[in-house]
């Protein structure tokens, strides 16, 4: 099973095991890792899931992938920044083994 490491605005590194076409906020929120509350619960209609996606990972897991994601990082409370994301619109795949995020300070 694929491993995300959700790396906190500390920098505290917790690593999880994510299943493989789940997302990547489904395995902070099932696991209890504090930084992303994903309230819409991956509807894309909030932006409280917003992640940076580490430098080593972008090309992989590539930019917002659609216009409404876009448009809700907009509204982030969290700077955004040319790696924002919306964890909720990253999908789990054996490639994304070891994906590396960072969560922003505040989701509020």
């Amino acid at each position: 099973m694929p491993k995300v490491h959700y790396v906190d605005h500390t920098g505290q590194d917790t690593e999880m095991d994510v299943p493989v076409g789940e997302n990547v906020m489904h395995g902070a929120v099932y696991n209890g890792i504090e930084g992303i509350a994903g309230e819409c619960g991956g509807a894309l209609s909030c932006a409280t899931c917003h992640c940076y996606v580490d430098d080593a990972w972008t090309a992989k897991v590539g930019g917002p992938s659609s216009e409404a994601e876009e448009e809700l990082l907009e509204n982030a409370s969290s700077e955004v920044k040319p790696n924002s994301r919306l964890s909720c619109q990253i999908e789990m795949t054996d490639d994304l083994d070891g994906l590396v995020i960072h969560m922003p300070e505040s989701q509020y």
